[in-house]
């Protein structure tokens, strides 16, 4: 028997599929405690009933927001690693930033969600998690911080944490840092996208002679 998720992600059209993606943006703007499910029943346009008949409790909505994106975010690291594979390790990274950043700030949610939940003072414990140590192996041993990724180092592990957490503040964070720098959106992300590369990849590629 299908789960309410995987009947949302076969129909996308669907009024449960609609749910969801309005929960993902209202999650991602305002946290799990900071959200209700009302909300997210005035943002799909349907009344409360209707939302708990599809999804049930706010909880297991949660929980199938945050596997929707963690399969999202997957596939996409699945999807520059197919692009950027055999290159050298500049190559790879420039256009790692390119594809994964531009990702990044047209899903916001999956940024705002990630910092809400690992670095927020309250945290909704759900069974289901971003599988974060899964994606850090997988972009180490994509970078060559490690042979396989069943044996990444604790260092490589925390050099790709630190990128991926400049990545996921600088998104996050737009509406704070933009007007400090005075830049539209689209300069504002090219100026990210320069600034990452400008940092991290002498940091990286030093060791990749």
């Amino acid at each position: 028997m299908k789960t309410p998720l995987e009947k949302a992600q076969k129909d996308p059209e669907s009024t449960k599929a609609k749910i969801l993606v309005a929960a993902r943006k209202i999650f991602g703007e305002y946290g799990f405690h900071g959200t209700t499910t009302r909300m997210i029943a005035q943002e799909t346009g349907v009344d409360i009933s209707t939302l708990h008949y599809h999804w049930g409790e706010k909880g297991e909505l949660y929980e199938a927001v945050i596997l929707d994106m963690s399969k999202d975010l997957g596939q996409k690291l699945r999807d520059v690693e197919n692009v950027i594979h055999g290159l050298p390790l500049d190559e790879r990274m420039k256009i790692g930033f390119d594809m994964l950043t531009d990702y990044l700030f047209d899903h916001p949610e999956i940024s705002n969600l990630m910092l809400y939940r690992y670095f927020g003072k309250t945290r909704h414990e759900a069974k289901l998690d971003f599988k974060v140590p899964e994606f850090t192996a997988d972009i180490a041993t994509s970078m060559g911080l490690s042979p396989n990724r069943k044996k990444v180092s604790p260092e490589a592990m925390m050099r790709v944490l630190i990128v991926m957490n400049a990545i996921h503040n600088f998104i996050s964070g737009e509406n704070f840092f933009r007007p400090i720098v005075h830049l539209d959106r689209d300069e504002y992300i090219k100026t990210v996208k320069d600034t990452l590369m400008y940092v991290f990849i002498p940091a990286f590629t030093a060791d990749h002679p």
